[in-house]
């Protein structure tokens, strides 16, 4: 089966290690350089933090893939749950960014108040995270064990108790923290349509960015995991298992695309991260580049001036 011998072994080693070396990145950028400074900074280094727990889990995949899960059950249940895990902090964090960014954003008369007060929130807020990502996850911890010697899945007794979990999971976990992106969002893009500046046009791409990269990474396996939980005859069917497999792998990409999402389009992490690069002296080529890049923005702004026109780029 090229699918699980060679697809999803690439996929997943592809995806754990691009994704381990982002997110140490990430966390060696804003711990050492940033400092955590802002509360923003503790969710992004929270993210980091999940997503490499989870990515640790992946080379039992690769191997489970190819050869079937020969690890137990007690590592059945910490692979399967961590991902859980992994997926719901990840959902709640994104969700605070969103609400940190709406409130920054969008209500300017609180804003310096707020400045003030969420740094005592940080380690509360990141902690509860943690909790209720925890909690959601517990079923997962609970209810995945080895069938038939070589299969690692959930097994619900009665099949009732499944549609329960998976429909607590699926609002709290999911519905819920896309509804509250979306809409937060959107005041967020009505607010800086409204405003002027430079940068509204790129913070405006980099919104559509978070939003669609988080719906299509995540929506079509919850959409699959739901139909399945409905539909038990589906498991039957060899397009549907197939079209499963692969989404989840997509699913997982997730953490190897949250560094490239939220950072390489970021100056401040752009800035530290060269600044890393100085100090190992491996920067010197990109300081050349930067050179000539500068000098050619500056015969652009002198142009772009002269004729009142501005442009932003991601």
């Amino acid at each position: 089966d090229p699918l699980h011998s060679l697809f999803l072994p690439a996929a997943y080693s592809t995806t754990c290690a691009l994704g381990l070396v982002g997110n140490v990145l990430i966390i060696i950028v804003f711990v050492l350089y940033e400092k955590v400074k802002t509360l923003t900074d503790a969710f992004l280094v929270n993210l980091a933090i999940a997503d490499i727990l989870f990515l640790l889990t992946l080379p039992f995949l690769v191997y489970e893939s190819a050869h079937g899960w020969v690890f137990g059950n007690v590592m059945c249940r910490i692979v399967r749950g961590t991902y859980r895990v992994n997926l719901y902090t990840s959902m709640l964090t994104l969700t605070s960014i969103t609400f940190d960014r709406f409130v920054s954003i969008t209500r300017v008369t609180k804003a310096n108040k707020y400045q003030v007060t969420k740094h005592k929130w940080r380690t509360g807020v990141c902690a509860a995270l943690w909790a209720l990502a925890l909690l959601l996850a517990i079923p997962q911890f609970l209810y995945n064990k080895v069938h038939n010697g070589a299969e690692c899945f959930e097994f619900y007794e009665p099949p009732t108790v499944e549609l329960v979990v998976v429909s607590c999971q699926m609002t709290v976990g999911f519905i819920l923290p896309l509804t509250s992106m979306i809409i937060c969002y959107s005041f967020i893009a009505r607010t800086l349509v409204n405003a002027r500046g430079v940068q509204k046009k790129k913070s405006i791409k980099i919104i559509v960015a978070i939003v669609l990269v988080f719906i299509a990474t995540q929506l079509p396996h919850n959409a699959l995991v739901l139909a399945y939980t409905l539909d038990k005859t589906l498991q039957s069917d060899i397009s549907f298992r197939t079209v499963s497999i692969i989404m989840e792998a997509i699913a997982y990409i997730h953490s190897c695309l949250n560094p490239i999402l939220y950072f390489f389009v970021g100056t401040k992490f752009r800035k530290h991260f060269w600044k890393m690069l100085k100090r190992l002296g491996i920067s010197k080529a990109r300081e050349e580049t930067t050179d000539h890049l500068r000098t050619t923005d500056g015969d652009s702004k002198n142009v772009s001036a002269s004729t009142n026109i501005c442009t932003t780029s991601v």
